[in-house]
């Protein structure tokens, strides 16, 4: 992660009075690849293991519970891609967002860290 991203996301989270924890470039996050262009932008964040850094991301109002809903992805490829949601990574597990244009909503969901 370089220091430009890093700091956007911990003023995102004190702005938030958010929790910060950081998303490694390198570490894994699932992404609804099928659903990237819909909107709103949802996201949500587990507790890491040793697959994942616990994000999972899909686009649109419609969420599956389909074993392949959500695929692999490297942290780098979203905060090159997708630099608006980049700056979202640095909320700790237990956190969920919703972005669509200029609106965005933060919230902590206890039961996120239940899984």
């Amino acid at each position: 992660m370089t220091q430009e991203i890093e700091l956007a996301q911990r003023a995102l989270c004190a702005e938030r009075n958010a929790e910060f924890l950081a998303t490694p470039r390198t570490s894994k996050l699932g992404v609804a690849f099928a659903t990237v262009g819909l909107r709103p932008v949802n996201g949500l964040r587990h507790p890491a293991t040793s697959e994942t850094n616990g994000w999972y991301i899909w686009c649109g109002e419609e969420f599956s519970s389909e074993p392949d809903f959500f695929a692999p992805l490297h942290a780098s490829h979203l905060y090159d891609e997708h630099p608006d949601w980049g700056r979202l990574l640095g909320l700790a597990p237990g956190y969920r967002f919703l972005l669509d244009a200029d609106y965005l909503d933060v919230w902590f969901d206890a039961s996120l860290l239940n899984v």
